[in-house]
């Protein structure tokens, strides 16, 4: 059974996994690892192993398999240490995260998966075994992709290369080998071996007359005296001329015999590779493009382009034709023994049929070969630039949520103290009085401020949410009626379901809140009236896996979208629509909340939101949640039940470190008959606590807001029901309580959001102390 369990997770895990990793070798290997702790545990159920034990086979099975990875691999637990790491992530960071890994480890356990930007690569961070748990980390070289790219090609057409007589091998910036067909390594050692690791320079030599030759047959009685090596140098980066190539090399007879390459050969040979090259004249003229280089420079079969300059914009073409022109008079210096010699360099341009982003033209000088003197390499950088963006873009929102998040937690606590003295006034005032209807205003301005406050919180997923098990058509069909309203008559609206949908677990007032803001949206985008359709469908795991998308995961979804026959948006704004005050409203019309809002509150239900949209033909959103699978049972809302007195005895004490906010809630709860005492922060309420327990008296109630200086209110808890564990709690704050719930380790505490009325924290205190039952006898 143990096996069994292991391996179905390993299975669903490996799928997990290679959909986030994007490399089928890289789970193959943890595969293989994953077989091995199968087995283990297998042997371990037979033979009684110890549980103790198991723990440390574990690791160990664990370091194995990431061992069989090829790349830098960790897994780390939930306190983020290093459980196990293969050879590779410790040669490169130690047994430790890199820099900025504790932001990338939070963003994985919230969003399932999360991308941690180095200058050498990315590092990938994805769940294992569910979020609470480890998080496997993967070492993604962004500047290896060429290389790896020529490795593989070497693999694939060494044989083919070699039967034509000509060696194929990879090397580094060093001159070591990292690949090579088996021709180069019989003719380098003489037998049918290994070369990878070795220095290829070392291999060969220069005779007085330049002549390039294999040092072992130069040694040789009998040797090759009429042939010599033609070596053809290829840089595999566009952007790291003297770091890793391409090299191939020839026989080719000495003296008389001795000629160019033939340029049919040479063409055929470049074909074969994965790399952009092309072969220039000494007038600038296109000799030969291979498939690579068309398809970068999108080059269509039936074209025929004259000079390189006719593939860049018109601002880059004299930058290329000068480049061009000098490296084709330019004579390449003569190298050491086995290096070729070459002179190279590297233009930014950008291609006429991709001038979004700028692309690296590597031009090199070249001799003896042919007409060719010009050797043209155009690296296709477009998934590294898309890659980019994305991570860019997570850590722009990222970090602009955490700012939003933060200012709106301020800002509740200041709504707090403004509405709570409102409350207190008015119980001074009734209707008619002077004061009353200013007070009121009041009120009901500070009550708008809240719900920007919640709406900034919505985006940085931090607002509290009441999730339920729900079937979105019966969400649509509470909003209808209200959505009817507010469209207006020059707008119809058409609503579709599909068939046997999944429930899904969310906040259902939040959910209205996303379809309303989109609608009123699509609506604003129709100045002269329209269609706005809302669709909910289901997307099974087999079409999410087909649409082959780098951030929906694979698995069953039920969807929404919200479709509008306006406007559209313009493609240099799709990208930023999500972000917090961007409109593209009038002054005074818009907050630039509203998509924001609706981003947050999808992301923080486990959703996923993507935007389409076409200038003249209107736009279209749609929100996939995931399918609920536990109980699918839909809650419905229970008939209220009349609410007891607010009215209570006890003694309570209130910890709250803002004087305003601590102020304005022991006048409240002293107004409802509670006994309040108060402190500024943790180490003063300890102090309190200690007091009267040495008077023989005690607390029926601790209040205390989470987040304070010196010592925040979980620890204070903590260290208080270590004297009274009974004691009941009630958590102020103005972050979400699904967020503080699992930072706070800590049973029978109640929450109660900021900012909140007079009403809602004696409310909140009543209920506490009656979820408590009756206080015990001092």
């Amino acid at each position: 059974m143990v096996a069994a369990g292991i391996a179905m997770l390993g299975i669903l895990s490996l799928l997990v996994v290679a959909r986030i990793a994007d490399d089928w070798r890289f789970t193959a290997g943890l595969g293989a690892g994953f077989t091995i702790l199968a087995g283990a545990a297998l042997a371990a159920s037979r033979w009684g192993v110890r549980r103790h034990d198991d723990r440390t086979l574990d690791r160990a099975l664990a370091r194995a398999a990431l061992d069989a990875t090829g790349d830098p691999a960790a897994l780390t637990a939930r306190d983020g240490a290093i459980v196990a790491a293969n050879a590779a992530w410790l040669a490169r960071f130690g047994a430790a995260l890199p820099e900025g890994g504790e932001a990338a480890a939070l963003a994985a356990r919230r969003d399932g998966t999360a991308t941690l930007t180095l200058a050498s690569g990315a590092v990938l961070a994805a769940c294992v075994g569910g979020c609470e748990d480890h998080l496997l980390w993967r070492v993604r070289e962004t500047g290896g992709d060429a290389v790896v790219e020529a490795g593989r090609a070497i693999d694939a057409l060494g044989a083919r290369f070699g039967e034509s007589g000509v060696m194929l091998l990879l090397v580094d910036a060093t001159g070591r080998i990292l690949a090579a067909n088996r021709v180069f390594a019989a003719r380098a050692t003489g037998r049918d071996g290994d070369v990878v690791g070795q220095d290829f320079a070392a291999l060969l030599t220069q005779d007085e007359a330049g002549a390039l030759r294999f040092g072992r047959e130069a040694t040789e009685e009998g040797g090759q005296d009429d042939l010599r090596l033609r070596l053809l140098h290829v840089p595999v980066a566009g952007d790291d001329v003297a770091g890793a190539a391409m090299v191939l090399l020839f026989d080719e007879p000495v003296g008389d015999g001795a000629s160019d390459a033939h340029p049919s050969d040479v063409h055929d040979l470049l074909h074969m590779l994965p790399l952009g090259l092309a072969l220039v004249d000494r007038d600038g003229r296109f000799l030969f493009v291979n498939d690579a280089f068309a398809r970068i420079a999108q080059v269509g079969p039936s074209e025929r382009p004259v000079y390189p300059g006719d593939l860049v914009v018109k601002e880059d073409k004299g930058a290329v034709a000068d480049a061009v022109r000098r490296f084709a008079a330019a004579r390449p210096p003569a190298g050491p023994a086995g290096q070729a010699p070459i002179l190279s360099g590297d233009v930014a341009v950008r291609l006429a049929r991709r001038p979004e982003e700028p692309v690296s033209l590597t031009v090199a000088s070249v001799r003896g070969m042919g007409p060719a003197t010009v050797l043209l390499s155009l690296k296709d950088s477009s998934e590294e630039i898309r890659l980019k963006r994305q991570v860019n873009q997570a850590n722009k929102m990222q970090a602009v949520g955490q700012l939003a998040g933060g200012i709106a937690h301020d800002f509740n606590n200041i709504l707090t103290a403004l509405i709570g003295h409102c409350d207190l006034m008015l119980m001074r005032h009734t209707p008619g009085d002077s004061d009353y209807d200013d007070i009121q205003q009041i009120r009901h301005n500070a009550n708008r401020a809240a719900g920007l406050t919640r709406q900034l919180l919505a985006f940085s997923r931090q607002q509290t949410l009441r999730p339920q098990v729900v079937q979105l058509p019966d969400i649509v069909s509470e909003v209808s009626n209200l959505l009817k309203r507010l469209l207006g008559d020059a707008t119809r609206l058409e609503i579709n379901h599909g068939r046997a949908l999944g429930p899904v677990r969310a906040d259902p007032g939040q959910l209205e809140q996303v379809i309303v803001n989109l609608a009123v949206n699509a609506r604003d985008a129709m100045p002269g009236g329209g269609t706005i359709t809302i669709r909910t469908f289901g997307v099974a795991a087999a079409e999410v896996r087909h649409l082959g998308s780098d951030i929906l995961p694979a698995g069953d979804y039920t969807a929404i979208a919200v479709s509008d026959t306006g406007t559209g948006i313009a493609p240099a704004d799709l990208p930023k629509i999500f972000e917090p005050f961007f409109t593209t409203k009038e002054v005074g019309k818009g907050t630039g909340l509203g998509l924001s809002t609706v981003y947050g509150i999808v992301k923080q239900s486990g959703g996923f939101i993507f935007a389409d949209s076409e200038l003249g033909r209107g736009t279209s959103f749609v929100i996939y949640l995931p399918v609920f699978h536990g109980e699918t049972a839909i809650e419905t809302a229970e008939r209220p039940k009349p609410a007891p007195a607010l009215w209570g005895s006890g003694r309570i004490l209130l910890v709250e470190d803002e004087d305003m906010v601590r102020s304005v809630a022991e006048r409240a709860l002293s107004r409802q008959g509670y006994q309040v005492s108060t402190a500024s922060n943790g180490e003063e309420a300890l102090e309190l606590l200690a007091q009267v327990e040495r008077e023989g008296e005690g607390f029926d109630l601790l209040v205390s807001d989470v987040m304070m200086p010196l010592m925040d209110g979980p620890t204070m808890v903590a260290e208080a029901r270590r004297r009274f564990p009974t004691l009941p709690v009630l958590f102020m704050s103005g972050y979400a309580e699904e967020q503080l719930r699992r930072s706070i380790d800590l049973p029978d505490v109640a929450f109660l959001a900021k900012p909140f009325s007079v009403q809602q924290l004696a409310e909140a205190a009543r209920d506490a102390l009656a979820a408590a039952g009756p206080a015990p006898e001092a």
